[in-house]
């Protein structure tokens, strides 16, 4: 009985250890899951944005002999910077490979990856991320020389085409030439440089890569006009940014920064005309710039969140033709890339 007495009394003391130990394992799980979830906070605190980026794709990512980065993803990045701390250059930049991109991204190397990545549902699922809307619309191609005859995808059986690894691009040949029926030897290489020195010294016949990827890496071959662009497309490429799956406070960010540029562009808004709107009375526009309502709070930024990015950015024309226009040696004509108004595929949803 006396043993049966001590139990009952002690068992309390037990519980309350055992229950402290439990607290203190949930506690530390709960620490860890918080720190991979609260990518704004992190963010905000170290008052700089760290963005992995290509830096070797002209137009999109590419870091000239000044040291200073350029391009459509860049832009992207400084506009992030631009509605956090009102300083596009609030920006750390993290040149990473196709390989590296996705790892780096999901351990918390960079903030967000600007690199133009293709949306996938796989890489939506098995790899974790959540993509901002589109920023450019693409598909594949392939390029040859000029002289060397090939007109069509037909023309390359038995033809060698480099093709980098780790990208959608491999699997999109491979699909297209067994759909088809044609056989060829892929000539696989993981860097992107090695890929198009190895099609530059003439060892494939092809490369194939994204059309805007092909454009922008012929204009660094010794001589741009002996190659050719086939008409043929053999895939959609939706290229946009992407965040680490778990913080929709960051994602809500990233989406609605990557929205006002596009929106900016639909309501005639840009950084040399901005100040002109400054006491308009539409109410469109009124929201958008933050002189009414509170749209920024809701995201944890300035209500004139969309007025910093135009201001230090402009908006999806200006970044677009800086960029890839008709002023710049890759000349590419906007296409589906115009504003849903003009037959293009961009579009925002309304800023209310």
């Amino acid at each position: 009985m006396r043993k049966l007495a001590l139990i009952f009394a002690i068992a309390p003391l037990i519980f309350a250890m055992s229950a402290c130990a439990g607290d203190s394992g949930n506690t530390s799980s709960t620490q860890t899951t918080q720190t991979t979830r609260n990518r704004w906070d992190t963010v905000k605190n170290r008052g700089q944005l760290i963005c992995g980026v290509s830096g070797e794709v002209p137009g999109f990512s590419f870091v000239g002999t000044d040291g200073k980065y350029s391009g459509i993803d860049v832009d992207v990045c400084r506009a992030v910077a631009a509605a956090l701390f009102d300083n596009p250059d609030a920006v750390e930049y993290r040149n990473l490979s196709a390989k590296e991109r996705f790892t780096a991204l999901q351990t918390g190397e960079v903030d967000i990856l600007s690199r133009n990545t293709t949306w996938t549902l796989s890489r939506t699922s098995s790899v974790g991320l959540e993509f901002a809307p589109v920023v450019f619309y693409d598909g594949q191609a392939i390029m040859v020389r000029q002289n060397s005859n090939i007109k069509t995808l037909a023309d390359l059986k038995g033809k060698a085409i480099c093709v980098q690894t780790g990208t959608t691009t491999e699997q999109n040949l491979a699909d297209q030439m067994r759909k088809r029926g044609i056989t060829y030897k892929p000539v696989v290489f993981e860097d992107v440089n090695v890929t198009f020195a190895t099609y530059a010294e003439g060892r494939c016949d092809g490369i194939t890569a994204d059309r805007s990827a092909l454009v922008s890496r012929r204009s660094l071959l010794p001589k741009p006009e002996d190659n050719l662009i086939l008409d043929e497309v053999i895939s959609s490429e939706p290229l946009a940014p992407a965040v680490a799956k778990g913080d929709s406070k960051w994602s809500d960010v990233v989406k609605w920064v990557v929205y006002s540029l596009v929106k900016a562009e639909e309501l005639g808004i840009n950084s040399q005309n901005l100040g002109q709107f400054a006491t308009s009375t539409d109410p469109d526009i009124k929201r958008f710039l933050g002189t009414e309502g509170n749209l920024g709070e809701s995201l944890g930024l300035t209500n004139d969140f969309a007025a910093r990015i135009i201001k230090h950015v402009g908006n999806y024309s200006e970044v677009y033709d800086r960029n890839l226009g008709a002023k710049t040696k890759l000349n590419l004509a906007r296409g589906q890339n115009q504003l849903w108004t003009k037959g293009g595929l961009l579009y925002s949803p309304p800023f209310r």
